[in-house]
């Protein structure tokens, strides 16, 4: 196995950026984020250094799989968790959500960078710089706190949305991956909460 003394500078680098980015945001980056927090030319490029990572056994790439590396040794041993579907999220405006038992799926917990609390079904294309495709059920750790920068579903006016929270001296914003869509301005005043952080998806063929 090799260490991360045994890396180039650039390597090491990219495997500290991997293994922060599913720490703290609680999802891998995409080879375009990789290529640009590392300073590569290209998704190409990234991509090599990402499997000769993979052949140092210091990550795991799933094929067929969104967003798909993963720093080894996250987790020991494989689990099975079982996780309620409840409802659906708004990666769009914000829609209504029903918050009743529609499911529960069994899941390699691998697929997961946190255990979720649930699951919910995305509807819209706002999230998709973010892998967040329609149809896509995103894994939940329910939550009233998060961090500048996380991917956090909140509920606005009664609705959820899932976005990137943005916290600022103007106040909070809720940002879209997609530029087809305007950020949602939280004002004083509105009722608005938290209520989870993103800690990875499932896509069903």
């Amino acid at each position: 196995m090799y260490s991360m003394s045994d890396l180039s500078s650039r390597r090491a680098a990219i495997l500290t950026f991997i293994r922060k980015r599913v720490t703290e945001q609680g999802q891998p980056p995409s080879l375009a984020e990789i290529a640009e927090a590392g300073g590569l030319a290209s998704r190409g490029a990234a991509r090599k250094h990402v499997l000769a990572l993979a052949e140092a056994g210091l990550i795991e790439v799933a094929s067929g799989q969104a967003r798909g590396i993963r720093p080894a040794g996250l987790r020991t041993r494989t689990s099975l968790l079982q996780v309620p579907v409840l409802g659906r999220v708004a990666a769009g405006p914000p829609i209504g959500a029903d918050a009743g038992l529609l499911d529960t799926l069994t899941l390699d917990a691998r697929l997961f960078a946190t255990r979720p609390d649930y699951l919910l079904r995305v509807q819209g294309d706002s999230m998709i710089g973010d892998g967040i495709l329609d149809g896509d059920l995103v894994g939940v750790l329910r939550t009233p706190e998060a961090r500048d920068g996380q991917l956090v579903v909140a509920r606005l006016e009664g609705e959820l949305t899932i976005k990137r929270l943005a916290r600022g001296k103007g106040g909070i914003r809720l940002l879209p991956r997609n530029p087809a869509y305007a950020p949602i301005e939280v004002r004083r005043g509105q009722d608005f909460a938290i209520e989870g952080v993103f800690c990875g998806l499932v896509r069903r063929g």
